[in-house]
């Protein structure tokens, strides 16, 4: 079950605490699209979203997509974004992470990844041994697997919501 525990979880992008990741020793973020990054399904980027994009860069973070999508929209997403990405990365498959981690030329304890769903990101990242950093889905829309999903995340979540303060960082 510990593998289903997020390392830090947060309302959105703009409340992920860089300076303490930073801290930490982490300098990669690997980031799931769908519900994270965009609305399920979507391409269009919030300028707040790009901005924050350029402000992570300019940080010196090293940053990444890695989505189970197909990749025509997902490098539309990457190129707007100025980072690269794997696509059908059959998370939440140990070996996505991996390869995302050999394409940012970063290890595992030096990377995070950002994901709005436990069953994929938050497991993935777990097995690979990154920081797991679980964020509030951007829209209720979402492929009708995913939905299924949900509802076995609800457990986890009302654990977190109850038990935890959001934004802190569990050891």
């Amino acid at each position: 079950m510990r593998r289903l525990w997020p390392s830090l979880y947060v309302d959105g992008l703009r409340d992920i605490p860089l300076s303490e990741l930073k801290a930490r020793g982490i300098d990669s973020l690997i980031f799931d699209l769908d519900n994270t990054i965009t609305g399920w399904n979507r391409n269009e980027l919030s300028d707040d979203t790009v901005a924050w994009f350029t402000e992570l860069r300019a940080q010196g973070f090293k940053a990444l997509i890695l989505s189970n999508n197909h990749a025509p929209r997902i490098e539309m997403v990457a190129r707007a974004l100025d980072i690269p990405f794997v696509e059908e990365a059959g998370k939440p498959r140990r070996r996505a992470y991996l390869l995302a981690l050999e394409v940012l030329d970063s290890a595992p304890d030096a990377a995070a990844i950002v994901g709005d769903q436990i069953f994929t990101d938050t497991l993935g990242g777990n097995r690979a041994g990154l920081m797991t950093i679980l964020v509030r889905p951007l829209a209720w829309r979402e492929f009708p697997g995913t939905k299924v999903s949900r509802t076995f995340e609800k457990p986890v979540l009302w654990w977190l919501w109850l038990r935890r303060e959001r934004g802190r960082i569990y050891e």
